[in-house]
């Protein structure tokens, strides 16, 4: 069955780049000149994907605004004769069919998932996290969908990362089936050194049938009375198995300091306005480290 709806979930605290998300949502941070979450819409559109859905919390109406028409803008533009500005401007909203809905409390990413129970119906889906940037010629979410659709269990998107930063996302219970895609039947969130199963992790887009609502909706909760995603998906996994997609592209943590920072230096390098620009600077300011 094809991938025809996407979930990005962006209803977290950002607390890991405090002060800068007191008052602005992480997902609105900028890489360069456009915030986080577009490039993720923008992946998602690129796929093929025209019906989203992004789970927000209270505080977050600016990135409903970012996804608006600004009419007095444009208009503006327009009479300015920013032609290039106006066309960024206005193809925003153009880019797929964009609804919302709260998280109403912080009860983690499986709560926030179920939250768009209403919204998915009973057709697979594509949940991607709102602070996982990935950047590439292929379109990461389109890895996953076309995973899904080749084999019909649900996918994930999977990078060999270090022991330390397994211990702070997941680990998988993987094989190898052929080139980049992987068996996986089984996972654990957030493992202790003797709990991790490999160093792949599930970074930021999955594919999940409609049946994970069931399995979500009688998911203990977990630590900090949370409900997550992964927890779910494990029970999926040891059950039907999952596919692990080995993707292309480059991800980036807009989660993380240092993340933001490697964001906007790798794409400011390759901005045809700036790019040439930056790279002298970047020469200039090296050369005395």
């Amino acid at each position: 069955m094809k991938v025809r709806k996407a979930v990005i979930l962006a209803a977290g605290f950002g607390t890991r780049v405090l002060p800068a998300t007191k008052s602005m949502p992480k997902e609105m941070l900028t890489i360069v000149d456009k915030p986080a979450i577009q490039y993720i819409v923008e992946e998602v559109s690129k796929a093929g994907i025209k019906d989203i859905l992004i789970v927000i919390s209270r505080g977050k109406t600016v990135v409903e605004d970012h996804f608006d028409r600004s009419p007095d803008l444009e208009r503006q533009l327009l009479a300015s004769k920013k032609d290039d500005s106006y066309n960024e401007v206005v193809k925003i909203p153009q880019l797929a069919r964009i609804q919302f809905v709260r998280q109403q409390e912080m009860k983690g990413t499986g709560d926030a998932v179920m939250a768009a129970r209403s919204f998915v119906g009973d057709e697979p889906f594509v949940v991607l996290y709102g602070d996982d940037v990935i950047i590439g010629d292929d379109p990461a979410t389109a890895q996953v969908c076309r995973a899904y659709e080749e084999y019909g269990k649900g996918s994930v998107a999977i990078k060999e990362v270090s022991t330390e930063l397994v211990m702070k996302y997941s680990s998988l219970k993987v094989q190898l089936k052929k080139d980049n895609v992987y068996d996986v039947s089984d996972m654990i969130e957030k493992p202790k050194p003797e709990q991790i199963f490999s160093n792949f992790a599930i970074l930021g887009r999955c594919v999940l049938p409609p049946s994970i609502f069931d399995i979500l909706e009688k998911l203990p909760a977990g630590a900090n009375g949370e409900y997550q995603l992964t927890d779910a998906m494990k029970q999926l996994a040891v059950t039907e198995g999952m596919t692990g997609v080995d993707f292309t592209g480059v991800r980036y943590d807009m989660g993380n300091k240092l993340g933001i920072l490697k964001a906007i230096v790798e794409v400011g390098l390759k901005h045809p306005e700036i790019g040439e620009g930056f790279r002298e600077y970047l020469k200039e300011i090296t050369s005395a480290l």
